[in-house]
């Protein structure tokens, strides 16, 4: 479930691109706070903390702002390096307790599917909506001993109590299958043997010209 972490924030009143710089390279990270009717609030947050609260996508912490304000607020965008492990900047929409949100929650896959069967997953979210202080992280899909030809719909997965499903139920998340044999042809002949018979036909070549020459040879004699 969501967790309350409190956060300590300074408010922010410069802006631009250099100064963005300057807030990551004090280990902070440059975040707004909107929605609730009131006008964008910008603060840098603890670099450090929010990598490791943005691991659950809808996270809510509690803002304490250096003005005394306190804001309670879900991620709701994470923009990352493409390859670095580092945050440039997050979007937090602010929440009320008791609020309903809609969310998107992974959908985590479980069990293995019989021996005889492959599956591939056609979806990896659903969307759900649930009260914003608990927001589970992940739903979970069981197909412990699916066989070829069934699927598993989302209408399978169990979710938690107060947790309404938006997606539609009968759409599918997994298809179980049979696996495909590839036919890979016949397998060429082996170099070694070929060039083998090459070999041996030159030889038997030579040797009944061998013989030939011999003959001329007695002829002419």
């Amino acid at each position: 479930m969501a967790d309350t972490t409190k956060v300590p924030g300074e408010v922010r009143t410069d802006f631009g691109k250099g100064y963005a710089r300057r807030i990551r390279q004090a280990d902070k990270i440059p975040a707004v706070i909107y929605g609730a009717g009131h006008d964008p609030i910008h603060v840098s947050l603890p670099g450090h903390d929010m990598m490791l609260i943005s691991r659950n996508a809808n996270a809510v912490i509690e803002v304490l702002a250096d003005d005394g304000q306190k804001h309670l607020a879900m991620l709701k965008d994470v923009q990352r390096h493409p390859i670095r492990p580092e945050i440039y900047h997050i979007d937090l929409l602010t929440v009320k307790r008791g609020q309903k949100v809609e969310v998107d929650l992974p959908i985590n896959v479980t069990g293995e599917v019989d021996p005889s069967a492959i599956y591939t997953q056609e979806e990896t979210t659903i969307t759900v909506m649930a009260d914003a202080l608990n927001v589970p992280e992940q739903v979970e899909l069981d197909i412990e001993g699916r066989t070829p030809g069934e699927h598993a719909l989302v209408s399978d997965i169990v979710v938690p109590s107060g947790v309404e499903v938006l997606t539609d139920p009968e759409t599918m998340v997994i298809n179980v299958s049979e696996p495909i044999e590839q036919d890979l042809g016949e397998e060429p002949e082996d170099e070694e043997t070929e060039g083998a018979e090459g070999e041996s036909g030159e030889e038997s070549g030579e040797s009944e010209g061998g013989e030939a020459s011999d003959e001329e040879s007695s002829d002419s004699e």
